[in-house]
């Protein structure tokens, strides 16, 4: 098992690479921060899982995503990807608009702006909703 570099470059918690990849295990942190009803950015997701931020993780991370959210709907569960979101304006990444998602919820719109962030909120919302007591 390798150490991933903390922030100030030395080894700190053991990283298993598999964790990028482990969607029950995404998904669990996912549906903890719903029932809490905030938000998880990319970078304290990745850290849940033992990394810091870099965009190969990340892209890692999205495409587990993908299976978190599928893996939802077989439960009858609103998607959690939408949860997850950039420091900078507390949106999802490209993916989410690229990918479809957003598309597929009725939201064909800008990435970004205050049209961007009410659609977000209000499917973010849902998923608080969705979570709240169980």
């Amino acid at each position: 098992m390798a150490l991933d570099p903390g922030l100030d470059g030395a080894a700190s918690v053991p990283a298993d690479a598999g964790a990028l990849g482990d969607a029950p295990r995404i998904r669990a942190i996912l549906t903890e921060a719903a029932r809490e009803g905030r938000s998880v950015s990319y970078s304290e997701l990745l850290g849940e899982l033992g990394f810091r931020f870099t965009r190969p993780k990340m892209r890692a991370v999205c495409k587990t995503l993908e299976e978190v959210d599928r893996l939802a709907a077989l439960d009858g569960e609103p998607d959690l990807a939408v949860l997850v979101v950039r420091e900078s304006d507390r949106l999802p990444g490209q993916g989410c608009w690229v990918g479809g998602t957003a598309l597929l919820l009725g939201y064909d719109g800008p990435w970004e702006g205050a049209a961007a962030a009410r659609f977000i909120r209000e499917q973010q919302q849902a998923v608080f909703d969705f979570w709240a007591g169980r």
